[in-house]
């Protein structure tokens, strides 16, 4: 009797093992995301919050690092057994992330509703060779910000149309004395350069690489770098340029210390948050002006993606939690610091209210964002061309020869 009462609760246990990590199954994902630009901190945590809630069996960690770090970071974690289950990347690493394994193929879980409701541009941020590596999260191109309240001061009446303009209402407002340097710049020795010379590339017409091989030396590419040294060496743009990053031109936009800038989307709304600007409610934005002749306006592709790494023991959790961060209505409701990647939001009052001249410049930017060069070893030719810029700037090589010892060490 005994015995069978023992057997009984021993197999009673038994089954309660058995069942006891099903009913209280929890995955935990681990994600990595930049701490700057586009969404907040505080976006993305309240956004996995709410996925959290709706999916109470899958716990998000979350870390944040400077977008200087989200590269690396990826790469190197993938060699160390742990890391991560969902990534964010920029438009520029999926050639290399595909070549190297490091994100998964999702191609067969893109929906039709999906491929349908998505803007066509937004898709390029994520495929490569024809395969989707992750699904659209950042849709953004860098604009023309401006005073209005020091334009109207030197009686200018529009925002320029053409680079060539900006140069010329920057120095009659130099010549008015309302501002030293009227031009502010992301020229620090980082991405952030390449984005801003990208935008003027697209402007000239010109081209990054030619049949594989470097063609940036010369055409569009030379006449980009040349028009930065001048605005640099005229005193019209803010020597310290040199060294900022997006951060820093927010910040000196906002302290009413740039009547220009070029900036990202998010730049709008914090710029015109009257608790942390001085110039809000005089923030202007524009699309990246044009060339007479050779563009209406310029735009770089500077968006971001979200995807899962080879590395994760969770690719249908990862999935589930990227699906819900890119979809319609998470970012409807986030869309003060970066506008949706979904066509139908930009007719929704909710996501356009108090910012229609954002989504006007969005209009025209978005149509013309140009890309960086799709290869796998755009790492090593993005450093040769920042290095390119900086020695531009400082004079320590004329474009010409900073350009083609960027095309020499380019890697390509």
């Amino acid at each position: 009797m005994l015995k069978s009462l023992n057997k009984t609760l021993l197999g009673a246990a038994l089954i309660g093992a058995s069942l006891a990590p099903q009913a209280f199954a929890e995955t935990t994902l681990n994600a990595l995301f930049m701490a700057q630009a586009a969404y907040s901190e505080a976006d993305v945590r309240a956004m996995t919050d709410a996925f959290a809630k709706a999916n109470p069996d899958i716990k998000v960690n979350l870390e944040f690092v400077p977008y200087e770090g989200l590269h690396d970071k990826t790469v190197l974690a993938q060699g160390s057994g742990g890391g991560y289950d969902v990534v964010l990347f920029d438009v520029i690493w999926p050639a290399e992330y595909a070549s190297n394994k490091v994100l998964v193929d999702v191609s067969s879980r893109i929906t039709d509703e999906m491929k349908k409701g998505v803007l066509p541009g937004a898709w390029t941020t994520v495929q490569y060779d024809g395969k989707y590596y992750g699904m659209p999260w950042i849709l953004d191109t860098k604009y023309l910000f401006y005073n209005k309240e020091i334009l109207e001061k030197a009686g200018i009446k529009a925002p320029p149309k053409t680079w060539d303009e900006l140069a010329e209402q920057a120095k009659a407002i130099k010549d008015k004395g309302l501002l030293a340097t009227p031009i502010a710049w992301s020229w620090s020795q980082a991405e952030a350069a390449i984005c801003d010379y990208t935008t003027l590339v697209s402007a000239y017409g010109g081209d990054f690489l030619k049949d594989g091989k470097p063609a940036f030396q010369s055409g569009g590419g030379l006449d980009a770098l040349k028009y930065m040294v001048a605005s640099y060496t005229s005193g019209l743009t803010n020597p310290n340029s040199k060294e900022f990053l997006e951060e820093d031109v927010r910040k000196v936009f906002q302290n009413g210390d740039a009547a220009f800038a070029l900036n990202w989307t998010y730049m709008y709304n914090m710029a015109n948050d009257p608790k942390d600007s001085k110039v809000a409610g005089k923030v202007g934005v524009v699309p990246a002006p044009g060339v007479a002749g050779k563009s209406e306006a310029s735009a770089v592709n500077g968006s971001m993606g979200l995807g899962i790494t080879s590395a994760s023991k969770h690719p249908d959790e990862a999935w589930k939690y990227i699906t819900f961060m890119t979809s319609q209505a998470t970012q409807n409701a986030y869309a003060k610091l970066s506008l949706p990647i979904w066509a139908s939001s930009y007719e929704d009052a909710a996501v356009t209210k108090g910012q229609e001249e954002l989504i006007s410049a969005a209009k025209i930017g978005l149509a013309a964002m140009y890309p960086r060069p799709t290869t796998p070893k755009y790492q090593e030719l993005s450093t040769a061309l920042q290095q390119a810029i900086q020695e531009s700037l400082l004079g320590q090589a004329t474009p010409e020869d900073a350009l083609k010892s960027a095309a020499e060490n380019s890697g390509l």
